[in-house]
């Protein structure tokens, strides 16, 4: 039985014989229905229609649906000291993509910020060989097509290795995670905060929404525990959730800036 694939956010549910009556992630008010209702699709029929983009941005191997589909995420290759892993996940599974993935090394945890960009996860599992994929127990009830290889961490924090600290952020979602890299990819150390931080398109500041597509700001006491979390934390780089979307160099002042920014607009 097939694996069904929103069009709208990219989530794969569970086998089925027939598409669910329904996309839980799209009904939640921080995501939406596509205009023309409730569509599907399934993996085999999305690579006859799409391929995967596999290319460098700002010094990372990425991972992402080139046209128009879903969300426009990208997954990220992170060798660190926690070894390598896929940081964030798309829908689709490509042999191009898992030959270049190979050549760097391979990838052994998938790790994953909120549940918009779960998309294909088992299913990236399943191609590298059954990996672990580390979500936040916070968004558990987001998890579309369970399985054995998902892990749930609890907590604000938890250290990796002594280069890589995950960070329960909160704000967008429950268990919204942000990964912080001491050590990598270039000095300085950098942050990768999936949604949470949103980089803006001036690539100079970051922003703070409960729902980016509805327009619903965060609220006041999420960014307040997200600014108390991150303090202490080094980063010269932001890495954003998509293509070239990222703060390279001084990207600790362009976080601080950016809560000093929000916050008084919010308080205006």
């Amino acid at each position: 039985m097939p694996c069904f694939i929103c069009e709208t956010c990219g989530t794969q549910f569970a086998e089925r014989a027939s598409p669910p009556p329904h996309c839980p992630i799209c009904e939640d008010e921080r995501q939406y229905v596509g205009w023309n209702g409730q569509r599907w699709t399934t993996h085999d029929e999305l690579a006859q229609r799409h391929q995967l983009r596999i290319e460098e941005d700002a010094g990372l191997l990425g991972i992402g649906i080139d046209g128009d589909f879903a969300i426009p995420q990208r997954a990220l290759l992170l060798p660190t000291g926690a070894g390598h892993l896929m940081w964030e996940c798309v829908s689709l599974v490509t042999d191009a993509a898992l030959a270049a993935l190979k050549a760097r090394g391979g990838v052994d945890r998938i790790v994953i910020s909120h549940p918009h960009f779960y998309s294909a996860m088992v299913e990236w599992s399943d191609a590298l060989g059954g990996i672990p994929i580390l979500l936040h127990e916070a968004d558990r009830q987001w998890v579309q097509r369970p399985s054995d290889r998902i892990e749930f961490w609890r907590g604000d924090a938890l250290r990796l290795s002594d280069d890589v600290t995950l960070l329960r952020v909160g704000g967008h979602f429950d268990g919204s995670t942000a990964l912080h890299w001491k050590d990598g990819p270039r000095d300085g150390g950098a942050l990768f905060p999936g949604d949470a931080l949103q980089v803006v398109l001036d690539r100079r500041h970051v922003t703070f929404m409960y729902s980016y597509p509805n327009y619903i700001p965060m609220k006041t006491r999420d960014v307040h525990a997200m600014r108390a979390l991150l303090d202490g934390f080094d980063l010269a780089d932001v890495y954003g959730f998509t293509w070239g979307r990222n703060i390279l160099g001084n990207g600790r002042a362009a976080v601080d800036a950016s809560f000093e920014r929000h916050l008084a607009a919010v308080a205006a």
